[in-house]
């Protein structure tokens, strides 16, 4: 008999299966209610630091370069040691952070940023009087906003260490308020606290703006894994830029860049934050604008021990444009060099110390083919041997003696003066004086008169032999005729006396003065008579001359283009300033006097010149027991002036000692052919 098949039984494995899915749904319950309740507030703050930190892209500064194109200063990729407190959790010992960051910096001897004004041991005392005004001015904020220790209708000019201490604010006191506002342990030493509470300063200048705090700039390789080795606590390596310098030439005429002395709310508005670098002198100060490029933003996510995830470029920085100079680099190291051994081998025949300057100028441009200034330093060296620069108050090496020293002329203002008696009446290029070896005045109001440097006289002279022979009697006459007021206005016409346009700045100098009641006219004539100019403005000046006329102002700005070399954004300004109506008769006179030199008394000299050349000597009397300058200037070529030279030699007691220079600065622009290229910056795109 057959039997029926009994019913299916559920197998139990089913069971098992529905556990698990049921085990796994109560865990993952679980986790959101612990992410979502428990730990909330933890998760929250973590989330909010890895997401939501936007930080300042410092945009990459422009290139510098000279007008064909070599680059004289460029940008390497450093990196620097940030602390960001945002990287710690509540739970994370600030001041335990900061004081293992700081042992480190010394362990390693690196200097960091701590521009609290307070000595760095006790008895503490302020140090206002050595502070910088963007020290003083933060100090002020943190003791007002901060500290809440200050009245906020205290101004920077008024904070003083006086003022402080009569406010019950001396400097041991602040140091113990800090110490209680920072939470500084009681068990920690007046060192560490000092320490510690730098780097706090600086952290609260930041706050606002939430800004970050560069502990140090441009760290090494070693140092970035001793960082990532040790895990420390806030800090964060950042990448960014630094100047380099790729040239040896020309110092007083690139600058430098630095930390911002005083930062003005102009220049907040302007988007600078304090950690920024800025122009300090020199082109990089004067052409800030082109140079400084525009700031982009990111959004840096990091994880929870503070290592960066991932950056997001909410704003792509621009980097800054190229600005050309009219400067040539090995024209330039050609008139530094001659300079240079113009001078060495006086000092080596005398022993004396001595400074000078060259400045050679384009002719009918105003464009600044070189500036050198002796001595001069190394400009990459500039911020380590700045106190030991600025020591030589003998030497003077800070000073751009090209643009800002200034110095009487000399016999080297007789062409300008020549063309003033010309012009206004004075004589004409045919009018014969009988030169005696002694002026004196024609008037019988005033008694006495002036020697010529030939005792003995030049007989006859007109204005051409009269600029030949440096000829005293034929200037005084003419001085003379015209007077100081007639002479000051032909003077300023070129360019005398006042700043010559030149975009990193000069000295304005002076024009010939006299008190009431005086007739110096006769003697500033040939240059004397309380005249300073600077070599500069001597050299704009004869360019002027022998252009016809056409008074430019002197500038360093060939072109500025974009990054990318797509855009012309800027051409140096060439216009005349004005125009002096010169007759070809009148140039032609003066011309052949200063040809004169060249041809005859310093003929020894330029028959190794590769052109014909004009030129003037001068020596100016300093009074007294003092030494006389030496001065000249020339012009080349003869027929068709381009370049216009001025060289002035502290204490070389005549022109003609530094007529070697004078040659080799000349050889050295019209022996190597010169043809303008197309600024382009590094790794750019020809437009």
């Amino acid at each position: 008999m057959r039997k029926e098949p009994s019913a299916p039984q559920r197998p139990s494995r089913l069971y098992v299966l529905a556990g698990f899915l049921f085990a796994v749904l109560a865990c993952y319950v679980g986790v959101l209610y612990n992410a979502q309740v428990v730990h909330y507030a933890d998760y929250l703050e973590q989330s909010q630091r890895s997401i939501t930190k936007s930080e300042k892209v410092t945009a990459s500064r422009g290139i510098l370069t000279d007008r064909e194109g070599k680059v004289l200063v460029s940008n390497r990729q450093i990196y620097s040691l940030s602390f960001d407190s945002s990287l710690l959790s509540k739970d994370d010992d600030m001041n335990a952070a900061i004081l293992r960051l700081v042992a480190l910096c010394q362990e390693e001897g690196l200097p960091w940023t701590d521009t609290l004004p307070l000595t760095d041991h006790a008895p503490f005392a302020y140090t206002l009087d050595a502070s910088s005004r963007t020290t003083k001015a933060g100090f002020i904020r943190f003791l007002q906003s901060s500290m809440e220790l200050l009245s906020t209708s205290v101004t920077t000019d008024e904070v003083t260490e006086e003022l402080l201490n009569s406010s019950g604010l001396p400097a041991e006191a602040l140091f113990e308020r800090m110490r209680l506002k920072f939470g500084i342990p009681e068990d920690w030493t007046d060192t560490q606290a000092r320490k510690v509470l730098g780097v706090r300063y600086e952290l609260a200048l930041r706050a606002e703006s939430a800004e970050s705090y560069l502990m140090v700039k441009d760290i090494s390789s070693e140092l970035i894994s001793i960082l990532n080795d040790g895990a420390y606590l806030g800090a964060r390596v950042l990448s960014s830029s630094a100047r380099r310098i790729e040239t040896d030439v020309a110092p007083h005429i690139l600058g430098v860049t630095g930390a911002i002395s005083d930062y003005t709310q102009e220049l907040k508005d302007a988007g600078y934050a304090m950690n920024d670098s800025i122009g300090l002198f020199g082109a990089e100060s004067a052409f800030e604008s082109y140079l400084r490029g525009t700031n982009g933003r990111r959004v840096v996510s990091f994880n929870d021990q503070g290592k960066v995830t991932g950056e997001t470029y909410s704003v792509e920085p621009v980097p800054g444009a190229t600005v050309s100079l009219t400067i040539d680099e090995d024209f330039q190291r050609s008139v530094e060099n001659a300079l240079a051994s113009v001078i060495e081998g006086l000092t080596a025949k005398d022993g004396v110390t001595r400074g000078g300057a060259a400045a050679v100028i384009q002719v009918g441009t105003g464009e600044v083919l070189a500036l050198a200034s002796y001595p001069d330093y190394d400009l990459s060296r500039y911020f380590q041997d700045y106190a030991e620069l600025s020591a030589d108050t003998e030497g003077r090496p800070l000073v751009n003696r090209a643009t800002n020293g200034l110095y009487p002329p000399g016999s080297t203002l007789k062409p300008i003066t020549a063309f003033a008696a010309l012009d206004s009446g004075a004589v004409t290029p045919r009018d014969t004086f009988n030169d005696t070896g002694y002026w004196k005045y024609p008037s019988t109001t005033w008694v006495g008169g002036l020697n010529c440097w030939n005792r003995s006289g030049h007989g006859k002279v007109n204005v051409t032999s009269a600029i030949t022979n440096s000829c005293n009697y034929f200037f005084a006459e003419m001085g003379y005729r015209m007077g100081m007021d007639t002479l000051r206005d032909y003077y300023a016409a070129f360019g005398l006396g006042s700043k010559t346009g030149i975009e990193i700045g000069d000295a304005a100098g002076s024009l010939p003065t006299q008190a009431e009641g005086q007739d110096l006219a006769p003697w500033a004539a040939f240059g004397q008579a309380n005249q300073l100019y600077s070599p500069l403005q001597l050299a704009n000046a004869l360019a002027t001359l022998v252009s016809g006329g056409q008074h430019c102002p002197a500038h360093l700005l060939k072109e500025v283009r974009s990054a990318d070399g797509s855009e012309v954004l800027a051409l140096g300004d060439s216009t005349p300033l004005n125009t002096i109506d010169i007759q070809p008769e009148y140039l032609d006179a003066i011309k052949k006097g200063m040809l004169g030199y060249t041809t005859g008394s310093l003929a020894g000299y330029f028959k190794d010149c590769v052109v014909t050349a004009g030129a003037k000597t001068g020596t100016a009397q300093m009074g007294g027991e003092a030494e006389n300058n030496g001065i000249f200037v020339c012009f080349g070529p003869y027929e068709n002036p381009e370049i216009a030279v001025a060289i002035v030699v502290e204490k070389a007691d005549a022109g003609a000692n530094i007529t070697p220079a004078a040659v080799q600065i000349l050889n050295a622009w019209f022996s190597v052919p010169k043809i303008d290229t197309p600024i382009q910056g590094e790794n750019q795109l020809v437009p």
